[in-house]
């Protein structure tokens, strides 16, 4: 998965390229999608900045085959990020977890 694949994946579920993090909550990480997008005139990133972002997103999504998690969860899920609520996506490291998080 690349960057603009994973804007296109926001792009088609809200219409809107919002700001992506990881997370790492009590030893398990999250993909967090933020409240703040691409499109609204506040937003702290330019395009080229965001685009890299969500490549460097997208290589540890890789990294971790959390491709599939990402693009199932988002399919099922009827959360949207709003002001304040972000959408946490659980991503299972499986076996390599201890490779990703240190305690």
């Amino acid at each position: 998965m690349t960057g603009q694949e994973l804007q296109n994946i926001l792009l088609n579920k809200w219409g809107r390229s919002y700001d992506i993090r990881l997370r790492r909550i009590e030893g398990r990480m999250f993909v967090q999608i933020m409240w703040k997008y691409l499109e609204e005139r506040s937003f702290h990133l330019s395009e080229r900045e965001y685009l890299e972002h969500l490549n460097a997103v997208s290589m540890h999504l890789n990294a971790w085959g959390g491709k599939s998690q990402i693009e199932q969860y988002l399919k099922e899920t009827k959360q949207r990020p709003r002001m304040g609520k972000v959408v946490n996506i659980p991503i299972a490291l499986g076996d390599r977890a201890s490779e990703w998080i240190l305690n």
